[in-house]
């Protein structure tokens, strides 16, 4: 006889008496049955006997292992755990039943229904004993035909059942239906396998024929699940009293979120899900495990606490991956998921688990989310805008991510609004600008955006906007200098903050050249002596000034010169001051540098701080200063006497070039003087330049040795000796010394010039060549600019025999043949220019002398006269028209005397007949009066050899 340990016997008596007693209970058996088999456990045998197992395991306390084969043309489904007992046979021969109680995962169904899918003879074998299910045996017990309630009559397994395998406690056998495809159902099978391995913790691995799959822990909560081949998957989970929650994790911890899934319960149902992670929740559902038990009150109370739990598994995220767990926005997959996905955004923005740039977690309402995607920007922002979410927790995506749990976005606008009056360090906006520059550049945002940018600007205070400030390029030390500079209106911004995102906003890039050219500058250095007498500090001005000035290329001080340096005596501008090492301070006079003196001297320990170069452009003296005037218009370039030199000019000059402030210099000096002005290029130019105000200046009004240099002749001017002094030896070269007006020629200009030539003419204490007395009054009558009105007309002349006249007994000689009635020391040479030289020294012309011819005279043609055509032959003098008069003995009368003459005219000419009456009479009728001694030679002696030799 069979045994029969779980009183199989007794529950089919009672099953068979209930059907008898009451027909409909066998229809309503059958009719359950077979919605389970063909409705609500279709496609979970595996499901439902991996529950099982679990069950099994959890009741034994420790993880078991199930192994699916397939054996002699049966399904078999081995696990470990606690063997099959007669509450579990009871359970499996009821629709309406369970023996599952507490945590397993079979509480609120019955699952083993799913058997019949695949055979309508199923065994369980444990190793307490085992029971069959026959639909057969069931119909012929039933007295049935056709569908029948396979699984509500057990009966024990037969005697000669085959053991166990080795290791296992129970084992489902399930001998295939006609039409099932065991090699087929057991590859179905393998792909629920990772599945179930994570949401029935109390299976450690799952066996389908060769290949074994294996459940473990990494850590406290992240399950591992190994297949036969391939990498193993991860799973970070969080488990709660209500639920647990899953999503697949990298091996470095980066979630994997779902894109869709099902609720677990705790194995799969139909209802789908859109939700990041997995629900595995023991809830009510429908006795096919398919859908949750509808209206159940159970539900959402169940669903509530476990959407609370939800955060719990986002936080052991790190930070920057949680928000892959918030619900994409769409339409729910299902009612279930309606309601799970409200639940799991209203815990999310509820509760803290939101990384903050600064101090705790944040819920997901008050968190704040930058909307461009810069985590630099967020580290500068953090201690500005509360409630900011972390890096790298920001941009667009993030924004649309966390818009769901109700953070709010921070755009371009709200960072212009909480950066404006805030208080930083320069270095700290530059920061802020380096972050932000790769965003404009590649137009993440836009430059008109960031057009209320607060900028730092040197002088201190922060300003709304690039727009029309200055970013200045240089050396450090003028960025330095120029961050400790207050100049209103001048908007520099603060070398410290300086960044090329300032000038693609509006702000103007000024080198130092640009900055000496911006007019604020120009003010603040105008009013700078005003400004530093009054108190104000102006080293820091000056030393930006300076160094502005160092950087550039400028040669031309201008307005520069009114920056105040400071003195000996305080503060002065720039053109006001020496160089404490100067050689002018030993040039110029000294009454100079008084307190009220036109020049100050550069403080000694300023001075040393710069090089020279850089103070002389801003006007600062060293050495002579030449202006330079292109396109000169008025004579107004501050030079000394500039009028009276101007004047000078038919056409005013349109170039001045001339050297400054030569008369300061000492009247001692100006040897030291001279040689520093011929040691520049530029003072020397100017020296030497013809018409130049410099060259002329100085020829009046520099003093050589108590003199001005006109007084002087050059060393090799010999042919000056007599009217000029030798200039003393001062160490000077000959090209100073004339190009400072020493004469090596006799020459005059000017009214002063006269005047002077004339004084010395007339000097008795000076001794003057005849030769030199001609040649001086020649080139007074060649001076055409002075007006004789003007000219004070000197009382004694030089006479042409070298002495010293009387002008009132003087007369200037304008034709020769006075000479023979008027004694050499009463004639003034003329010459050519003897009517100038009478009017300049207001003197008769010898000419205009009464005098009278008082011989007899013999009118004899040019060509009878042998002699003189013999001459002139010899000459090739062509003989002049007509004759003269010839007297043996011609006299002429002059001053009530009456003397003998060789020669006269007075309208008709007349010569006493000898050789040099002749040849001059000749000589001035032909106009060859330049060869009458020649003549007269020739007429004494007609000899060739006279002319030959």
């Amino acid at each position: 006889m069979t045994a029969d340990p779980f009183g199989t016997e007794a529950l089919r008596a009672s099953v068979l008496r209930a059907w008898r007693d009451s027909p409909t209970r066998f229809t309503e058996d059958t009719n359950a049955e077979t919605d389970l088999k063909v409705g609500g456990y279709r496609d979970r045998l595996f499901v439902e006997l991996a529950q099982n197992a679990a069950d099994a395991a959890s009741s034994a306390g420790t993880p078991g292992t199930l192994r699916v084969s397939l054996v002699d043309g049966e399904v078999r489904v081995a696990n470990t755990g606690s063997p099959l007992d007669t509450a579990g046979v009871a359970s499996l021969s009821s629709l309406r039943a369970s023996a599952k109680q507490g945590d397993t995962v079979g509480q609120f169904g019955v699952g083993f229904a799913a058997v019949l899918a695949v055979t309508s003879e199923p065994r369980v074998v444990s190793s307490s004993g085992g029971v069959r299910f026959s639909a057969a045996e069931t119909r012929a017990a039933a007295e049935r035909d056709g569908e029948v309630p396979v699984l509500r009559l057990p009966w024990p397994v037969a005697e000669d059942e085959s053991p166990l395998p080795q290791g296992f406690d129970t084992e489902v056998r399930l001998p295939l239906a006609e039409g099932v495809d065991g090699v087929k159902l057991l590859s179905q099978l393998t792909e629920d396998v990772p599945d179930l391995l994570l949401v029935l913790p109390w299976l450690a691995s799952v066996e389908v024929a060769d290949a074994r799959w294996t459940r473990s822990a990494v850590g406290e909560d992240v399950v591992e699940i190994t297949p036969p081949a391939g990498p193993a998957q991860r799973w970070l989970t969080h488990v709660s009293d209500a639920a647990m929650w899953a999503v697949p994790v990298t091996a470095d911890g980066e979630p994997v979120p779902l894109e869709e899934d099902v609720l677990h319960a705790p194995t799969p149902t139909d209802e789908r899900l859109s939700l990041p992670a997995r629900l595995i929740a023991s809830v009510p559902i429908e006795p096919s495990r398919r859908r949750v038990l509808a209206g159940d009150e159970r539900l959402p109370v169940m669903f509530d606490a476990a959407c609370r739990a939800y955060p719990e598994l986002v936080r052991k995220l790190p930070a920057a991956f949680r928000p892959l767990l918030v619900p994409v926005a769409g339409f729910p997959l299902s009612e279930v998921d309606g309601v799970l996905r409200e639940g799991v955004v209203t815990q999310l923005s509820r509760s803290p688990w939101l990384a903050a740039a600064r101090g705790p977690e944040l819920n997901g309402s008050r968190a704040r989310v930058l909307s461009v995607d810069s985590p630099e920007l967020v580290d500068l922002l953090a201690e500005l805008v509360p409630g900011l979410t972390a890096a790298p927790l920001c941009g667009p995506a993030a924004v649309r991510t966390l818009a769901a749990v109700g953070a709010e976005p921070i755009g371009v606008a709200d960072l212009i609004e909480t950066l404006t009056g805030i208080n930083r360090e320069p270095a700290w906006w530059r920061s802020l600008y380096e972050v932000l520059w790769p965003l404009v550049d590649s137009h993440e945002v836009l430059a008109d955006e960031l057009g209320g940018l607060p900028v730092p600007l040197a002088d201190g205070r922060t300003l709304p906007g690039p727009r029309g400030t200055l970013l200045v390029g240089g050396s450090d030390e003028l960025l330095e200098l120029l961050s400790d500079v207050d100049i209103a209106g001048l908007r520099l911004i603060h070398p410290s903050a300086a960044h090329q995102l300032l000038e693609r906003l509006g702000a103007k890039h000024a080198e130092a050249s640009d900055l000496l050219d911006a007019p604020a500058l120009r003010e603040a250095v105008e009013r700078s002596v005003e400004d530093a007498l009054s108190g104000l500090d102006g080293m820091q001005l000056a030393g930006a000034v300076l160094r502005l000035v160092s950087e550039t290329s400028l040669d031309d001080s201008g307005w520069l010169g009114a920056l105040a340096l400071p003195c000996e005596d305080g503060w002065r501008r720039a053109s006001e001051l020496v160089l404490p090492a100067s050689p002018l301070l030993e040039i110029f006079d000294a009454e100079v540098f008084d307190e009220d003196g036109p020049f100050g001297v550069l403080d000694a320990d300023f001075a040393e701080d710069w090089p020279t170069d850089t103070l002389t452009r801003v006007g600062v003296l060293d050495k002579f200063v030449v202006v330079t005037d292109e396109e000169a218009i008025e004579p107004e370039h501050g030079l000394p006497e500039e009028h009276e030199w101007w004047d000078l000019f038919d056409e005013p000059p349109t170039r001045v070039v001339a050297v400054r402030d030569l008369d300061l210099v000492g009247d001692d000096s100006w040897p030291d003087a001279l040689r520093l002005l011929a040691s520049e290029p530029s003072t020397w130019a100017a020296l030497t330049l013809n018409g130049g105000h410099t060259r002329w200046w100085l020829s009046r009004y520099a003093l050589l040795n108590d003199r001005s240099p006109g007084e002087w002749r050059l060393p090799s001017a010999v042919s000056l000796v007599g009217l000029y002094d030798e200039v003393p030896d001062l160490d000077l070269s000959v090209d100073v010394l004339a190009a400072v007006g020493v004469r090596s020629t006799l020459s005059v200009a000017d009214l002063e010039d006269v005047t002077d030539l004339l004084e010395r003419l007339g000097d008795p204490a000076r001794t003057v060549a005849p030769g030199l007395t001609a040649r001086a009054y020649a080139v007074l009558a060649g001076c055409d600019t002075v007006d004789p009105g003007a000219l004070d007309v000197p009382t004694h002349v030089r006479a042409a025999d070298g002495t010293v006249a009387d002008a009132e007994s003087a007369v200037v000689l304008d034709l020769p043949w006075p000479v023979a009635v008027v004694p050499s020391s009463r004639l003034v040479p003329g010459a050519a220019g003897a009517a100038r030289l009478a009017e300049l020294l207001d003197l008769p012309l010898a000419s205009e002398l009464p005098a009278e011819v008082t011989s007899e005279g013999e009118y004899v043609p040019w060509t009878e006269l042998a002699a003189v055509r013999v001459a002139a032959e010899l000459l090739d003098f062509a003989l002049p028209d007509g004759g003269l008069l010839v007297h043996d003995g011609l006299t002429v009368s002059a001053d009530g005397t009456e003397r003998p003459v060789p020669w006269w005219s007075d309208g008709r000419l007349h010569a006493s007949d000898t050789p040099e009456g002749l040849a001059k009479a000749f000589a001035w009728a032909s106009d060859h009066w330049s060869e009458r001694h020649l003549l007269t030679a020739l007429l004494d002696d007609p000899d060739p050899a006279t002319y030959l030799g």
